[in-house]
């Protein structure tokens, strides 16, 4: 797998973050019926609460806005993955339907309350850096506008910025031609539980996913 590596300067700023990254071979189609049902499962259980918004304060999406503000990025503006699917599902809306990887990315994001970034591995160039934007990068987010980097943190390999815990690239998304992946969990508040998250995205993925030659690193 691609070796991925943490700045030292978003390091100094983030002390506690931790990855999980998951290198796998995929068979990347249409989601199956048992991964829409534990979709939609995990969906009901959140609208079940007493209190859904609740979940908006767990630890881990405080941690993650809390690191965006270390970095000088406003997290109301730019909100992390796993509280955008969050609140997807609070406005009655579900998780959505792209295909059986991207869908498990987005169920363990939100089980987890932690963003996780996917890229297709064909299309990574070399190593990947974990670091805050730079003034100028921008990339287009995945179905969105081009994206301000600046102080955003980014995944950046040998070509540039590819990835964020706000929105991913096109250049290196997930599509039906993807063979290979690298999923990886970002913790801003602690190491606790990101390898149980990664051991649950292993099986998903083995699962719904015919995911094998699997690698798992922790940085």
């Amino acid at each position: 797998m691609a070796m991925v590596s943490l700045d030292v300067e978003l390091k100094a700023k983030c002390p506690r973050i931790t990855l999980a990254c998951i290198a796998a071979d995929v068979e990347a189609g249409a989601t199956p019926e048992g991964l829409d049902q534990e979709l939609r499962v995990c969906a009901e259980k959140i609208l079940k609460l007493a209190e859904p918004k609740a979940v908006l304060e767990s630890a881990a999406i405080l941690a993650t806005r809390a690191g965006y503000k270390a970095l000088g990025k406003d997290p109301a503006r730019y909100r992390g993955s796993a509280e955008a699917l969050l609140r997807r599902v609070i406005a009655g809306k579900g998780l959505p339907r792209i295909n059986n990887v991207v869908d498990v990315i987005n169920l363990v994001s939100v089980e987890s309350r932690l963003p996780v970034g996917l890229y297709d591995l064909e299309h990574v160039q070399g190593d990947i850096v974990f670091r805050a934007g730079r003034a100028g990068e921008t990339y287009k987010g995945i179905g969105k506008y081009d994206l301000n980097l600046e102080g955003l943190p980014v995944f950046c390999d040998a070509v540039g910025p590819h990835g964020s815990p706000t929105s991913d690239s096109e250049r290196t998304m997930v599509t039906a031609a993807t063979k290979r992946v690298i999923a990886i969990i970002i913790s801003f508040g602690s190491a606790d539980g990101v390898e149980r998250w990664a051991q649950r995205l292993s099986e998903l993925l083995e699962q719904y996913a015919s995911g094998r030659s699997i690698e798992t690193q922790i940085v």
